[in-house]
């Protein structure tokens, strides 16, 4: 079983930076695959990003924010983190992190474990 917590979201202005944390409780962290999903007002819910588990540590964007945004993982603080740069309004939406251990990974069919998501607000 595994515990995702969310940190980091809030309300910014177009342009800064944010480092959004995801903590994990419970045990398997290091050998699962991890990623990042967001879900704007009326709208479903997308993935963002994501990272394999222990091993290669591949990582995986959507087009429309690989430019901008970074996922990393610290397993020795059973963390993952989703920094994002040069935010826009369009990235208004709560995050989510997920946790899985098998499948595609840009897929929420793969993820069996989810935080209850972080707000960020981007204002112009």
């Amino acid at each position: 079983q595994v515990q995702l917590t969310e940190s980091g979201g809030g309300l910014v202005q177009a342009g800064a930076s944010l480092k959004l944390a995801c903590t994990a409780s419970g045990r398997g962290f290091s050998d699962a695959g991890l990623g990042w999903f967001r879900q704007a007002p009326g709208k479903e819910r997308e993935f963002v990003a994501a990272i394999s588990w222990s091993g290669s540590y591949n990582t995986w964007y959507a087009d429309s924010v690989k430019a901008r945004f970074t996922i990393s993982r610290d397993n020795a603080k059973n963390t993952v983190y989703l920094l994002i740069n040069s935010l826009k309004p369009e990235d208004t939406a709560v995050y989510f992190c997920a946790a899985g251990f098998r499948g595609t990974l840009t897929s929420s069919n793969a993820y069996d474990y989810w935080g209850q998501g972080t707000q960020v607000t981007v204002s112009t």
